[in-house]
This record gives C-alpha cells, sequence and structure tokens, in this order.
C-alpha cells in the first residue's frame, strides 16, 4: 500500500471513529430524553395520586408517555445515530448486520449513561424523589416476565426492521419513529401490569443503579436481548436477504 493510500485509509478510520463517538453522543441525548419523560411521568403520577401507577388510568397515563417520549427520541436521533435509544434495538442492528461492533458497544455505554443521568436528574429536580426499579407484580413469576420481555421486544425490534431498516419502505421511513413509539405502548398496556413491560435494559438500568435495586434485574437484560437478537436475525434472515 502506498503512503497516500495509507494516508487515505488513516483519515477514513479517523472519520468512523468520529461519526461513531457523534452518534454515541446522541444516543445518550435521546435515552436521557426518553427516560426521563418516561419516569419523570411515573413521578409525577406518585406525586398526584398514591397508588396511581398501579391502576388502569395510571397504566395509560405510563403508556402514553412513554409513547410520546420515545417518539421523540427516536425522531431527533434516527439521522445522526439511528436512534436506538435502547440497548436491545442495538443488539438487533448488530445481529442483523446493521451496525459494527465497536459502534453497538459506544451506543450501549451511551445508552446505560443517559438513562443514569436522566434518573439523577429525577431525583434532583424532585427533591429527592427516587425512580422505582423494573420489578415483578404479585403473582408474577420470573419465567413469565422473561417471555413477556422476549415477545414484547421482538416485537418492538421487529417493527424498527420493517419501518425504519428495510430499503424496500424507503417511502414509509418517516412514519418509523411513530410505529415503533406506538408498539411500546401497546406492549405497556399488554406487559405494564405483569412486569413493568421494560424492553429496553437501559430503562431499566438506570432507576435500579439509583435505587439499588436489583432483585430479577438480569430478566430486563437477557428478555429484551433475546427477543431483539431474534427479531433482527430473523427479519435480516427471511425479509431482507430474500427480496
Amino acid at each position: 500500500m502506498g503512503i497516500g493510500m495509507m494516508r487515505e485509509a488513516g483519515e477514513w478510520s479517523r472519520r468512523q471513529d468520529s461519526d461513531s463517538l457523534t452518534a454515541a453522543l446522541a444516543e445518550f441525548i435521546s435515552t436521557l430524553i426518553f427516560v426521563f419523560a418516561g419516569e419523570g411521568a411515573g413521578l409525577a403520577i406518585e406525586k398526584l395520586s398514591v397508588d396511581a401507577g398501579v391502576t388502569p388510568a395510571g397504566l395509560v397515563a405510563a403508556a402514553l408517555a412513554r409513547t410520546f417520549a420515545l417518539f421523540v427520541a427516536v425522531s431527533v436521533g434516527t439521522n445522526i445515530s439511528g436512534g436506538h435509544v435502547n440497548p436491545a434495538v442495538t443488539f438487533g442492528a448488530l445481529m442483523g448486520g446493521q451496525v459494527t461492533l465497536l459502534r453497538g458497544i459506544l451506543y450501549w455505554i451511551a445508552q446505560l449513561l443517559g438513562s443514569t443521568v436522566a434518573c439523577m436528574l429525577l431525583k434532583f429536580a424532585t427533591n429527592g424523589m427516587a425512580t422505582s426499579a423494573y420489578s415483578l407484580s404479585p403473582g408474577v413469576g420470573v419465567w413469565n416476565a422473561f417471555v413477556f420481555e422476549i415477545v414484547m421486544t421482538f416485537g418492538l425490534i421487529y417493527t424498527v426492521y420493517a419501518t425504519t431498516v428495510d430499503p424496500k419502505n424507503e417511502g414509509m421511513r418517516i412514519m418509523g419513529p411513530m410505529a415503533i413509539a406506538f408498539i411500546v405502548g401497546a406492549n405497556i398496556l399488554a406487559g405494564g401490569a405483569f412486569d413493568g413491560a421494560s424492553m429496553n435494559p437501559a430503562v431499566s438500568f438506570g432507576p435500579a443503579l439509583i435505587s439499588w435495586s436489583w432483585e430479577n434485574h438480569w430478566v430486563y437484560w437477557a428478555g429484551p436481548l433475546i427477543g431483539g437478537g431474534l427479531a433482527g436475525f430473523v427479519y435480516d434472515l427471511f425479509f431482507m436477504a430474500k427480496f
């Protein structure tokens, strides 16, 4: 390889590194926006009415808050990082060959930091109210929640691929963030009363870290990562690769 080619290769590598860092920063900000609004809505419900979060009205309010927040968080990050806002989305993209391992790791770090900082800011802004870690409802077993998280996250990442990744769907890309937000809201209505319906390890991590509550925390990592990875693999194998 000549000196000129080596120099060009080095510049390309630096641009790639710079692009990855910029994208990771966008993931940090988008995740912070999403978690701050979503968890903040939960704290507001708690402040306004004791135990409102476990009533049908509280569940609907939580679903709406996360739907709106995710729509915004994905929309503002799409043109920079892809608007993952979720380690399970990133893992699904990695399994489908849409991101490199390095970029995926940077995204994960940024997403976890974004969630943690959001929870820290909420604790300060609410004068000490702590975000509650995700937990299983009474009567719900750990394997019940595990299956819930796998299935819900599979649906989420399948939607991500169908609306924002698949090149055959270029004309519908503008609807991607809305479809992604809607499936998350619908899944919260379906699973929220059972295990909180996380579908997002970063969303689970920040509250668990700030409250230092780790009971059954593995469910909120293993379930979404399995569901997300499986969805990315299946969509890439059976749909993107064949048409």
